[in-house]
């Protein structure tokens, strides 16, 4: 009997050992896709939040988890990192160049199964999740604010919209969206660029297109936050539409990902 107590003991950690057997190294393996995970080690509660990372053109989730800062950044914070990955060398997003011309998915749907498989399989608290992304990431947080907006409590885009043309409209109830770009990007500039049989959608266009659908009509003062000169707006239900922009090109830096996570979950 004792033996067949240590057997099913055994078993059981094995099984929550292939359960957990993924994290910064390891893929962790869902319907259609993979992503990553970094858990803090002191986490800021029993049930952490998570910043949810997309990466540019040709990135990996991988490559996200060796970005030091953006690890730095889930530690002080307390929350977890999740790299999301795109299926292809780049995100399945409408209009873009390569629409149609290789392996495809729906990338909204996998996003809902990474949030879900991550709260689930590492503890997470599903309402403190902020998505965001960089370049090609940017336009896939775009993406699924205007598809699911439900499944983050904000979103930080940086340096990435819609490709051209930009929706006339979104199906997803209006949300809070921080948008970061600089004014000398010429990669994706604010006005975008012609690339193959297409265009990089306008930022003020989609951001017009959003204040519109969201109701964005309380102007707020204009605000400057370290190289950010950000103008916002509040719906009627406390959304924020804000637009950051600073003087340098195609880049990011973390403290723009921690001055959303603040605006959103640490307001005042």
């Amino acid at each position: 009997m004792r033996n067949f107590l240590v057997a099913i003991a055994v078993a059981a950690a094995v099984l929550a050992s292939v359960v957990h057997a993924c994290g910064t190294e390891t893929d962790c393996r869902i319907e259609d896709g993979t992503y990553r995970i970094y858990v803090p080690g002191t986490p800021e509660a029993d049930r952490p939040g998570a910043i949810v990372f997309a990466h540019g053109y040709r990135g990996t989730a991988a490559g996200t988890m060796r970005n030091e800062n953006l690890r730095a950044l889930a530690d002080d914070l307390g929350v977890a990192l999740i790299a999301v990955k795109s299926f292809d060398e780049d995100w399945t997003i409408p209009n873009a160049p390569s629409a149609g011309t290789r392996p495809e998915r729906d990338e909204v749907a996998y996003y809902g199964r990474v949030v879900s498989d991550a709260a689930d399989r590492f503890g997470l608290d599903r309402d403190r999740m902020l998505a965001t992304g960089f370049s090609a990431g940017g336009m896939m947080t775009w993406e699924v604010v205007c598809n699911d907006s439900a499944l983050f409590a904000g979103f930080a885009p940086v340096s990435g919209t819609f490709w051209d043309p930009v929706p006339d409209t979104c199906i997803a109830p209006p949300a809070t969206l921080i948008h970061i770009h600089g004014t000398s990007d010429r990669v994706v500039p604010m006005a975008g660029r012609p690339i193959g049989p297409t265009k990089q959608g306008d930022v003020n266009e989609a951001l017009a297109m959003y204040r519109a659908h969201g109701g964005f009509d309380t102007e707020l003062p204009e605000t400057v936050s370290g190289n950010l000169t950000c103008n916002a707006r509040l719906n009627d239900d406390g959304d924020r539409l804000e637009l950051c922009l600073h003087s340098g090109g195609h880049g990011f830096r973390t403290a723009y990902i921690r001055r959303a996570w603040d605006l959103i979950f640490s307001p005042g």
